[in-house]
Parts: structure tokens; sequence; C-alpha cells
């Protein structure tokens, strides 16, 4: 297992399976249950342990903590996972958590993430594609955080919410419920502020799309509804590709939307 770019003051159990293209820097320390795909580069000081499961061409900074037990009373040692797919950039001392029984048993870390240093992803929490989580998010358990979402710095989360693709949460948030698809969001406590029109055009909506964004904002922000005849007229508008997702999230939510 010992090779050039495999430090040699560096732990790794010989029942881990690292592809051979693996680059592991000084002192790290990697547990017997843990695979790591091609091209990925773990810097020093880092430890991955648990049932930990690394894909393909990810950066990880030194002093990251990946995959140790939850932070949960509740754990009693079951051997749940932790997941990262392909092309992360993970920063300096985050902390990991793998997941629970209570929930799908596993932690999730997506694709094209860009994590940043003192992040924190707790057990049970599914982080999808293409995200961007700023300095210190902190992400309580069970978080569900869809594609292409923006997390400023110091935003917290608590348990059990999820936040929508396109959304972005402005620095020092504290959110404690629901996010539908494409809002803005700042405040602590977590205010609803408009539409995420500068990076939805960034990921080439067109205006008649941006249009029909704010018209979703209007009708469930703005014309003062229940959400239940909000519901019923985005149902009616038009570009139902931008409209569904809305409407199938908040089916879904279980901590109630913002509002």
């Amino acid at each position: 297992m010992i090779a050039a770019h495999i430090h040699p003051s560096a732990l790794i159990d010989h029942r881990a399976q690292l592809d051979s293209s693996v680059s592991v820097g000084a002192y790290s320390i990697i547990g017997p249950n843990v695979s790591i795909a091609q091209g990925t580069t773990i810097g020093p000081h880092v430890v991955i342990e648990g049932h930990t499961r690394i894909g393909c061409n990810n950066t990880i900074y030194q002093f990251a903590s990946i995959g140790a037990a939850p932070q949960d009373k509740k754990y009693a040692g079951e051997p749940t996972a932790f997941e990262i797919g392909d092309r992360n950039t993970i920063r300096e001392f985050v902390t990991f958590n793998r997941g629970t029984v209570q929930d799908g048993g596993v932690t999730r870390l997506g694709n094209d993430n860009w994590i940043m240093a003192y992040v924190h992803i707790a057990h049970d929490c599914q982080v999808a594609n293409h995200t961007i989580l700023a300095n210190c998010v902190q992400l309580a358990g069970h978080v569900h955080i869809d594609d292409w979402v923006i997390l400023g710095g110091f935003t917290g989360v608590h348990q059990f919410c999820r936040i929508g693709a396109h959304a972005m949460l402005g620095m020092n948030t504290s959110l404690t419920q629901d996010v539908p698809p494409y809002m803005m969001v700042n405040g602590n406590p977590a205010e609803m502020r408009a539409t995420n029109q500068e990076g939805l055009k960034r990921r080439g909506f067109n205006d008649e799309e941006l249009r029909a964004v704010r018209d979703i904002h209007r009708t469930l922000y703005r014309k003062k509804l229940s959400l239940e005849d909000a519901l019923n007229e985005l149902k009616t508008q038009q570009l139902s590709h931008i409209t569904q997702p809305v409407i199938d999230f908040i089916a879904l939510s279980t901590r109630g939307l913002l509002r």
C-alpha cells in the first residue's frame, strides 16, 4: 500500500480499499471500512473512518474528519455509513458524520460540491450536487439540501429542514423551516427576501422562466393566500417544469414552509 503518493507517516488500515492513484498526505488516518476511488487527494492530518465510500477526483484538505460516529445519543454503534460522490472540494476542519438507523443509515454528499472550512454535516443529511456551503455552515441531523443551493457563511439549519434547488441563504441565517426552490432567504430568524434571480441567470434560466419564478414568489409570499389556495394557483401557472418542482417540494415538507 505504501507508494510514492502515500506519505510514509500515513496510517492506512490494510483492509481499506484505495485506488492506486489516490494520494494521501502526512499523518492521515484511514480506517478499515473506507473505500476511495481514483484521482482523489487526501491532505495531511485527515481522519476517515467508519463505513465511508469516497468517489473519484475529490480533494480533501488538511484536518478534515469524515465518517465519524454521529453526534446522537441514540447511536449505539450500528454500522451506518457516509458516502461522498465525485469532484468535490472539501476544505479544512470539516466534520462529516455518518448516518443513524433512525433514518436511512447513510449520510450523503453528492457531486461537484464546494464545501468550505469548518462546515459540519450531521448524521443522515443528504446534500445533493453543485452546492456551495460557505465557511462555518452547520447542518443539523436529517437536513436535505437540493441541487445548486448556496448557503452563506455561519448559516445554521435546524434538523429535518429541506432547502429546494437553486435557493440561496445569506450569511448568518438561522433556518428552522423549509425553503422552496429558487428563493433567497436571510436573517435570524430567517425571512423570505426575494427570488435568487442572479443565481438563476448564471445557470441559464431564460426571461420567461425567470418571470415564472417571480410569479411563484408572488403567489406564495405577496398575495396573502393560504397555502392551499397558493398551491391551487401554482397549478394553473404556465411553465410546469418551473412550477412543478415547487409543488412537489411543498408536498414533501414536514417542518412547514418558511412564509
